[in-house]
């Protein structure tokens, strides 16, 4: 077997992570509306580390404010 062939799977990831690279802000949106239909790891590899960082942020500080109220 060839081990040059790249699979449908890598191919649609590669492109994908280029494409990342070239605008990442652009792609937040649909990054969490493929997270509602697949996985977390779509929203998270979509924001990047600072983008998930900020997002595990907010989520403790709406936990912390709900449990006053």
């Amino acid at each position: 077997m060839n081990n040059d062939y790249e699979t449908p799977e890598r191919t649609r990831e590669r492109l994908r992570q280029e494409e990342l690279l070239n605008n990442p802000f652009g792609h937040l949106k649909d990054g969490m509306d493929r997270s509602q239909h697949s996985s977390l790891v779509n929203l998270v590899s979509s924001l990047g580390w600072k983008g998930t960082l900020i997002l595990i942020i907010v989520v403790i500080i709406v936990v912390i404010v709900a449990q006053y109220f």
